[in-house]
């Protein structure tokens, strides 16, 4: 019996994710909301807003959906899966996701931070200030070497994390966040100790009970050449990671992830789901810098073309919580992936761009993120809009994949960095 799987989201990350379940001989049809023109290409699109439960729960008694998958960290904050738990109707249907205590974990850097601290994970020195102690920042900022790491405490759209040289605009920005630069977001703010290493994503599946270690990643967050300029959604990724051997990663396994699920446990928090460590490598010791609570993105565009296995088989162990006894296999090939963007972003840019080539690609896949179908015309919708993954033998050979396809696309203003990987060759 196949069984109807419903995608929450609209980006890359959600249109791979329905790339590879469609590969299932277990899953039905493939509905995504709000989706893009990649998901409407794999399945349905339905007009859903993913933090609109009632929006979700119609939808998903309407269409017959046997289990929902949450791409993005939002509705995980504001506990969409508590509130399926709740519903006599919903009950029963899997949703693939952390409850509003787990997803914590990301909703709030102080939560996270004192976690990791409480179970002894390596981590950056840090100090928690809310209006209260506002008056006291310059003095902690005095204890520190720069450049300072500024962290609004809850969600802020991907703009909550700044890194700033100068320990007067350090402190000034701290005052600003809890005046209200980023709403309610910014209530508490995390200063932490920078660290000089080399960032590296790191993502398990839990049932509550087990968890499996899916391909690990980089990603490249800033919109310049040799990551300079402002920081964005993400750039590109690629997996594997060559530093990240058997030695680094039974680190990893020993100081940061058996720590955290053996933590959340002993805390009586049952996390199911995608969990994404963000590790810094800082001379071959990984230190974790933050939890996301779902698959990261432009990381799922490497991640999940590496996974060999039924991903249905995977989520499905997960809601029945015997993910030991599944099978995860993962492909010994590197993955590339290059974000096409639009002009302008991470700023203002223009929207309604027609993207032609995409047919002209080959030996590769396009996941699509900010756009839109209109008739048989695929236009640009937002300022993340292709993200063109490919397969190589060696690093080298992806990448050259990845930037052979993404000359053949085009829109207006576009641009995409000529450099993903720089520092892994």
């Amino acid at each position: 019996m196949q069984t109807n799987i419903l995608i929450l989201g609209s980006g890359a990350r959600e249109h791979t994710l329905a790339w590879k379940l469609i590969q299932s001989s277990k899953a039905g049809r493939i509905f995504a909301g709000p989706g893009n023109a990649g998901t409407a290409a794999a399945g349905t699109n339905l007009a859903v807003d993913p933090c609109s439960f009632d929006q979700v729960r119609d939808a998903v008694l309407a269409n017959d959906i046997g289990m929902v998958i949450v791409g993005p960290e939002a509705p995980l904050v504001a506990g969409i899966r508590d509130y399926f738990l709740a519903d006599p109707l919903l009950k029963g249907i899997p949703l693939i996701g952390p409850d509003r205590s787990a997803a914590r974990l990301e909703g709030s850097k102080d939560f996270a931070k004192a976690f990791l601290v409480r179970h002894g994970i390596p981590t950056p020195g840090y100090r928690t200030f809310d209006r209260s102690t506002a008056g006291e920042v310059r003095d902690f900022l005095a204890t520190l070497r720069s450049p300072y790491v500024i962290k609004a405490d809850g969600l802020a759209a991907g703009k909550g994390v700044l890194i700033i040289d100068d320990i007067n605009e350090a402190a000034a920005e701290v005052k600003a966040i809890l005046g209200g630069k980023f709403g309610t977001a910014g209530e508490k703010v995390v200063v932490e100790q920078f660290l000089k290493g080399i960032e590296i994503s790191v993502f398990v599946i839990s049932d509550g009970k087990s968890w499996k270690l899916l391909p690990e990643a980089k990603d490249y967050k800033r919109i310049g050449t040799g990551d300079t300029g402002l920081n964005t959604g993400g750039m590109g990724g690629v997996s594997p990671v060559p530093f990240a051997g058997n030695e680094f990663m039974d680190k990893v396994r020993n100081r940061i992830i058996e720590p955290t699920m053996r933590g959340l446990a002993e805390e009586g928090i049952e996390y199911t789901g995608f969990l994404f460590f963000g590790l810094m490598n800082v001379d071959g010791d990984p230190y974790m810098i933050e939890y996301n609570v779902r698959m990261g993105d432009p990381e799922a565009e490497v991640v999940i073309p590496r996974i060999k296995s039924d991903l249905y088989d995977l989520l499905e162990g997960v809601a029945e919580g015997n993910l030991s006894e599944r099978s995860l296999e993962t492909d010994s090939r590197f993955v590339t992936t290059v974000m096409l963007v639009s002009g302008g972003y991470p700023g203002s840019y223009k929207k309604g761009m027609e993207i032609t080539g995409l047919e002209e690609t080959d030996d590769c896949v396009i996941f699509h993120a900010g756009t839109k179908a209109e008739g048989e015309r695929v236009l640009t919708s937002g300022g993340r809009v292709l993200a063109v993954s490919s397969w190589g033998n060696s690093l080298k050979e992806a990448l050259e994949g990845s930037y052979s396809n993404a000359s053949n696309i085009s829109f207006a203003e576009m641009y995409y960095r000529k450099d993903i990987g720089f520092d892994l060759k």
